[in-house]
């Protein structure tokens, strides 16, 4: 019996001899297809940012041409040890067992190919503020499964490419300008008028620097009014390159502003909401 162990040994031992060497040229073939393809990447990458303004499509392009020239050194080191015949049966296989396997693939092709719709369409750049769903955030990369979008909280959301492709898209940043509103209370009094008060908040927001004059200008409009108070909605355009500024800082210091400016007029304490 330990005749039989070491002859079954030895043969094992041959046959790792014989394969040695072309698993030797497979690795060294597989590791060069892997800096080949860092390399080319980075290359394809470098040339074609410096021809576009926007980092999205380059660099998905880049990823894909690095994952394919992967995939090359992969099949080729697969025919040097002998297994040419392993890429072709795993395709037949999977023509054969594609209904089986098929749900286990279909998000990943999905999200691949709304990643390549995304990258040639491109609802947005790179450092736009987009809205999907509840989600706000700058957009950060498109890889080839997800978008990377960073709230302004600081999170990192990885979100699925058909996702992003299929749900409705707010791009605060393309046009350029937003328009904000808020609400003012004020009261009113016999000498008090809500046109007095509409008319001290427009000149407050034609002083503003940030407030959009032309050719969106603010306005206030008289949502209701009873023998007391009157509810006025105040609209003013800014720039939305910059969300949070634009937005959250801006709006929260024009709001105390406005107040200021009534209490100034003597239009008594109003009282604001979003």
């Amino acid at each position: 019996m330990l005749q039989d162990m070491n002859r079954v040994l030895a043969a094992y031992w041959q046959q790792f001899l014989f394969i040695l060497p072309k698993l030797l040229i497979a690795t060294v073939l597989l590791l060069v297809a892997v800096f080949v393809a860092n390399r080319a990447s980075s290359l394809l990458g470098s040339r074609l940012r410096s021809r576009s303004s926007d980092p999205l499509l380059p660099d998905f392009l880049a990823n894909i041409s690095k994952w394919a020239l992967v995939l090359t050194g992969l099949v080729l080191a697969f025919n040097v040890l002998g297994f040419s015949g392993v890429v072709g049966s795993m395709i037949g296989a999977a023509g054969v067992s594609a209904f089986v396997v098929g749900f286990a693939f279909k998000d990943i092709a999905e999200n691949f190919l709304a990643g390549v719709i995304l990258a040639f369409n491109r609802p947005f750049h790179i450092n736009d503020t987009v809205q999907i769903r509840d989600l706000i955030g700058h957009v950060e990369a498109l890889n080839l499964r997800t978008t990377l979008m960073r709230t302004f909280d600081g999170k990192h959301i990885f979100l699925p490419n058909s996702m992003v492709l299929k749900e409705p898209l707010t791009n605060y940043t393309r046009d350029g300008n937003l328009r904000q509103e808020f609400l003012v209370t004020v009261e009113l009094g016999q000498d008090v008028a809500a046109d007095t008060a509409i008319n001290v908040i427009l000149d407050f927001l034609r002083s503003v620097p940030d407030v959009q004059q032309s050719p969106r200008k603010p306005y206030v409009n008289l949502e209701k009014a009873s023998a007391t108070t009157a509810d006025l909605r105040v609209y003013f355009w800014t720039d939305s390159d910059d969300y949070r500024r634009g937005v959250i800082q801006q709006k929260s210091r024009l709001m105390q502003q406005v107040k200021l400016e009534l209490l100034g007029a003597g239009l008594g304490v109003p009282n604001l909401s979003q």
